[in-house]
C-alpha cells in the first residue's frame, strides 16, 4: 500500500517534469525570435522588451523546478524513478539557448543604450550652437515667437501633393524671408521710436537696453532689402531722430544665423554715423 502511494507521488512528479519540458520546447522557439527582433538598428518597443523579460523569467522559473524535482527524485525515490536521459538532453539544450539569446539581448539593450548617449552627445554641440545664434532677443517669449517664426517661415512641412503644386510651394517659400533690425543711440530718441514705430502682427520689437532697441520683421512674399532699407531711412528723418543708427540684417535661411552676427554688428556700428542706415550682408 505504502509502495502504490509512493508510485503515485513520483508518478505526479514526473508529469510536472514533463508538462514544464513540453512548454520549454514550445516557448524556446518564440523566445529566440522575439529576441532575434532587438537589433541596434532598429527602435525597440517597450512591449517587447517587457515581454522577453517575463517570458526568460517564466522559462528560468521552470528549469529551476526541473532541477528541484529531479534532485528530489534521485537522492529519495531513485528506486521509482525512471531518467529520461533524451529529454534531459534536451532541457539541458533549452536552458543553455535561453542563456545565450537572453544575454545577446541584455546586451544589444546596452549597445542601444550607449549609441543613443553617443548621438546626443554629438547633437549637443549643434543644439547649443542654434541656440547661441537664435538669442536675438533677451524676453523668453519674443525668442519663443521668433524662433517660431523662423520655423513656420523657412521649414514648411509639405504634404505630399503633385509635383507642380510642390514646385509652386517650393518656389513661394524661397520668397519668404525675415529682417532682423536694430536700432543704436540715446535712451531719448528710443523712447519716441518705440512710441512711433508700427509693426505687423508677426512683427516683433523689444528694447534690449537702455541705449538699443531689436525687433525683425517678417516678409510673406519677395522684397528687396533695399526697399527695406530706404524704409527705415525715411522713418528716421521723418521722425527726427537722426541722432540713431539703424542696422538691417536680411535673413533667407537658417544658416544666416550660423554666423558671428555680434561681431559683426558691433565692428559695424562703431563704423557707422549717426542717421545711417545701414544692410548687413551675412
Amino acid at each position: 500500500m505504502e509502495k502504490n502511494r509512493i508510485q503515485r507521488y513520483v508518478e505526479s512528479l514526473e508529469r510536472t517534469i514533463q508538462n514544464n519540458y513540453h512548454y520549454l520546447k514550445v516557448t524556446i522557439e518564440e523566445f529566440q525570435y522575439m529576441c532575434r527582433l532587438i537589433t541596434p538598428e532598429k527602435k525597440v518597443p517597450r512591449e517587447i522588451i517587457i515581454n522577453i523579460r517575463n517570458i526568460n523569467k517564466e522559462i528560468q522559473d521552470r528549469l529551476a523546478e526541473i532541477k528541484a524535482i529531479q534532485q528530489l527524485l534521485q537522492s529519495k525515490y531513485r528506486q521509482y524513478y525512471r531518467r529520461n536521459f533524451l529529454r534531459d538532453k534536451e532541457i539541458i539544450k533549452f536552458e543553455s539557448i535561453a542563456k545565450y539569446y537572453y544575454s545577446k539581448f541584455e546586451y544589444t539593450l546596452m549597445q542601444i543604450e550607449a549609441m543613443k548617449k553617443l548621438r546626443e552627445r554629438e547633437l549637443l554641440p549643434k543644439v547649443d550652437q542654434q541656440r547661441k545664434s537664435f538669442q536675438w532677443f533677451s524676453s523668453k517669449e519674443n525668442q519663443v515667437t521668433f524662433i517660431k517664426n523662423m520655423r513656420i517661415l523657412m521649414e514648411l512641412d509639405y504634404e505630399p501633393i503633385p509635383e507642380v503644386v510642390g514646385l509652386e510651394k517650393r518656389e513661394m517659400a524661397k520668397e519668404r524671408s525675415l529682417t532682423l533690425f536694430l536700432f543704436k543711440g540715446d535712451s531719448y530718441s528710443l523712447d519716441k521710436l518705440q512710441s512711433q514705430i508700427q509693426l505687423r502682427e508677426h512683427d516683433i520689437i523689444e528694447r534690449y537696453g537702455r541705449d538699443e532697441l531689436r525687433g525683425v520683421i517678417t516678409h510673406l512674399r519677395k522684397i528687396d532689402s533695399l526697399t527695406v532699407e530706404k524704409m527705415f531711412q525715411h522713418f528716421i528723418e521723418s521722425s527726427g531722430l537722426k541722432k540713431l543708427k539703424c542696422l538691417l540684417l536680411p535673413i533667407y535661411s537658417k544658416k544666416d544665423l550660423e554666423a558671428d552676427i555680434l561681431y559683426l554688428i558691433k565692428k559695424n556700428l562703431q563704423e557707422m554715423k549717426e542717421g545711417e542706415v545701414k544692410t548687413l550682408s551675412i
